[in-house]
């Protein structure tokens, strides 16, 4: 999740023609498929176009700061976060499940901001807690802590039910312990497993892979409320899925440029290049490039006309996305822009696509597949569930 909205036309969708105040100072590169030009800020991504689709038409963002939309298909709205859809990793953790026991199927490596909704790894919706994205550094790995409970205890099986018994008893009024059995069970299941802590051990990995993904930090991307510029969390990524979880998101840099976009953009693009390439690469070093789906994406894009901060403006009605690896029909461009970048021109491609193409990718057939709600019904996983044809 590109947190804050990347700007479409200084990434892949460069206005060469247009005028000064629109086309910025950015400047194209050849890539390594024919015709294809990206900004000169990604020169290893044009090395490997052939491995990446790019969507230039995407729609159906609203003006809104928030990674519901990138998690779900869903913005915020009038039912609250996600219009309490679930996302795609609560989805994939009711319908599939875990792949190990010992490894939630879910891992949410976005860290808190100041402005909550960019903090979001995925809410589960009307899936409840049970599917909530499991977060090393936050509740999850609380939940996950031994409390009132020595590891003597933790191999006693009777001591560990009369601790958790009495953690219900307390736990019983509070909305936020519905599906309690659910996070019990993944707690001792993931406490008496070293897979997932091994897996976020990145010191384990070779320092050869440790510098070609770079290294970054967890601190706010240019101090500002926003993602990291933490590069760790690619190959994190890359490590939790081998282990067996079936969906990672996280949040990287800082994309609400009101102003100072040409200065700080050239930074951050090619920290974002370095660590999208490094993990795409490693995909496919490790033979996973079929089985394994890369997305990376923002809210909405920015205006077309530069303001007088040199920055761009919120823009709901065009925005762009990178995807990799799954199998995929990769090396092409998928829709256009019209002159000035304003609007989708030739195939827009909605949010809700995207997503039906992934799940479709993972086995799961979003024009078919339902899951009950709290009332028992069924719901679709989405409104528009036909996959991008380009892409399968």
């Amino acid at each position: 999740y590109l947190s804050g909205g990347p700007s479409h036309q200084d990434m892949y969708d460069l206005k060469m023609e247009a005028p000064p105040e629109i086309r910025g100072s950015f400047r194209p590169i050849s890539t390594n498929v024919a015709g294809v030009e990206i900004c000169e800020h990604l020169p290893r991504l044009a090395t490997m176009m052939d491995r990446v689709a790019i969507i230039r038409s995407l729609h159906g963002c609203p003006d809104q700061h928030a990674s519901d939309l990138c998690m779900s298909g869903y913005p915020i709205g009038a039912r609250g976060r996600q219009d309490n859809h679930p996302s795609l990793g609560s989805a994939v953790s009711r319908l599939q499940g875990p792949v190990d026991p010992s490894v939630p199927p879910f891992v949410g490596l976005t860290i808190k901001t100041r402005h909550a909704p960019y903090s979001n790894p995925g809410y589960p919706g009307f899936l409840g807690t049970a599917h909530a994205a499991f977060q090393p550094e936050g509740q999850g790995m609380a939940d996950m802590r031994l409390s009132g409970v020595t590891l003597e205890e933790l191999r006693d099986r009777q001591s560990l039910l009369q601790s958790f018994d009495r953690f219900r008893r307390g736990a019983d009024a509070l909305a936020q312990y519905r599906g309690v059995d659910a996070l019990t069970q993944k707690a001792f299941d993931v406490l008496t497993s070293s897979r997932l802590v091994e897996a976020l051990d990145l010191e384990r990995e070779d320092a050869v892979v440790r510098d070609r993904y770079g290294r970054g930090s967890a601190d706010p991307a240019f101090g500002e409320d926003a993602g990291p510029h933490w590069m760790d969390q690619f190959l994190m990524a890359r490590r939790l899925v081998e282990a067996g979880v079936r969906c990672v998101t996280l949040s990287f840099g800082s994309w609400d440029r009101h102003g100072a976009n040409f200065e700080r953009l050239p930074v951050q693009l090619a920290r974002f290049d370095q660590g999208i390439t490094a993990l795409i690469e490693d995909l496919h070093r490790r033979d996973l490039q079929d089985d394994v789906s890369v997305v990376a994406w923002g809210e909405f894009g920015r205006t077309p006309r530069i303001n007088k901060d040199g920055g761009r403006d919120h823009w709901p009605q065009v925005s762009c996305c990178l995807l990799a690896g799954g199998g995929m029909r990769t090396g092409q461009v998928i829709g256009s822009t019209n002159r000035l970048g304003e609007v989708p021109q030739d195939r827009p491609v909605h949010y809700q696509e995207v997503f039906a193409t992934l799940y479709q990718r993972l086995g799961i057939d979003a024009g078919t597949a339902t899951i009950p709600d709290q009332a028992g019904r069924p719901q679709y996983l989405l409104d528009q569930r036909d996959p991008i044809r380009e892409l399968i």
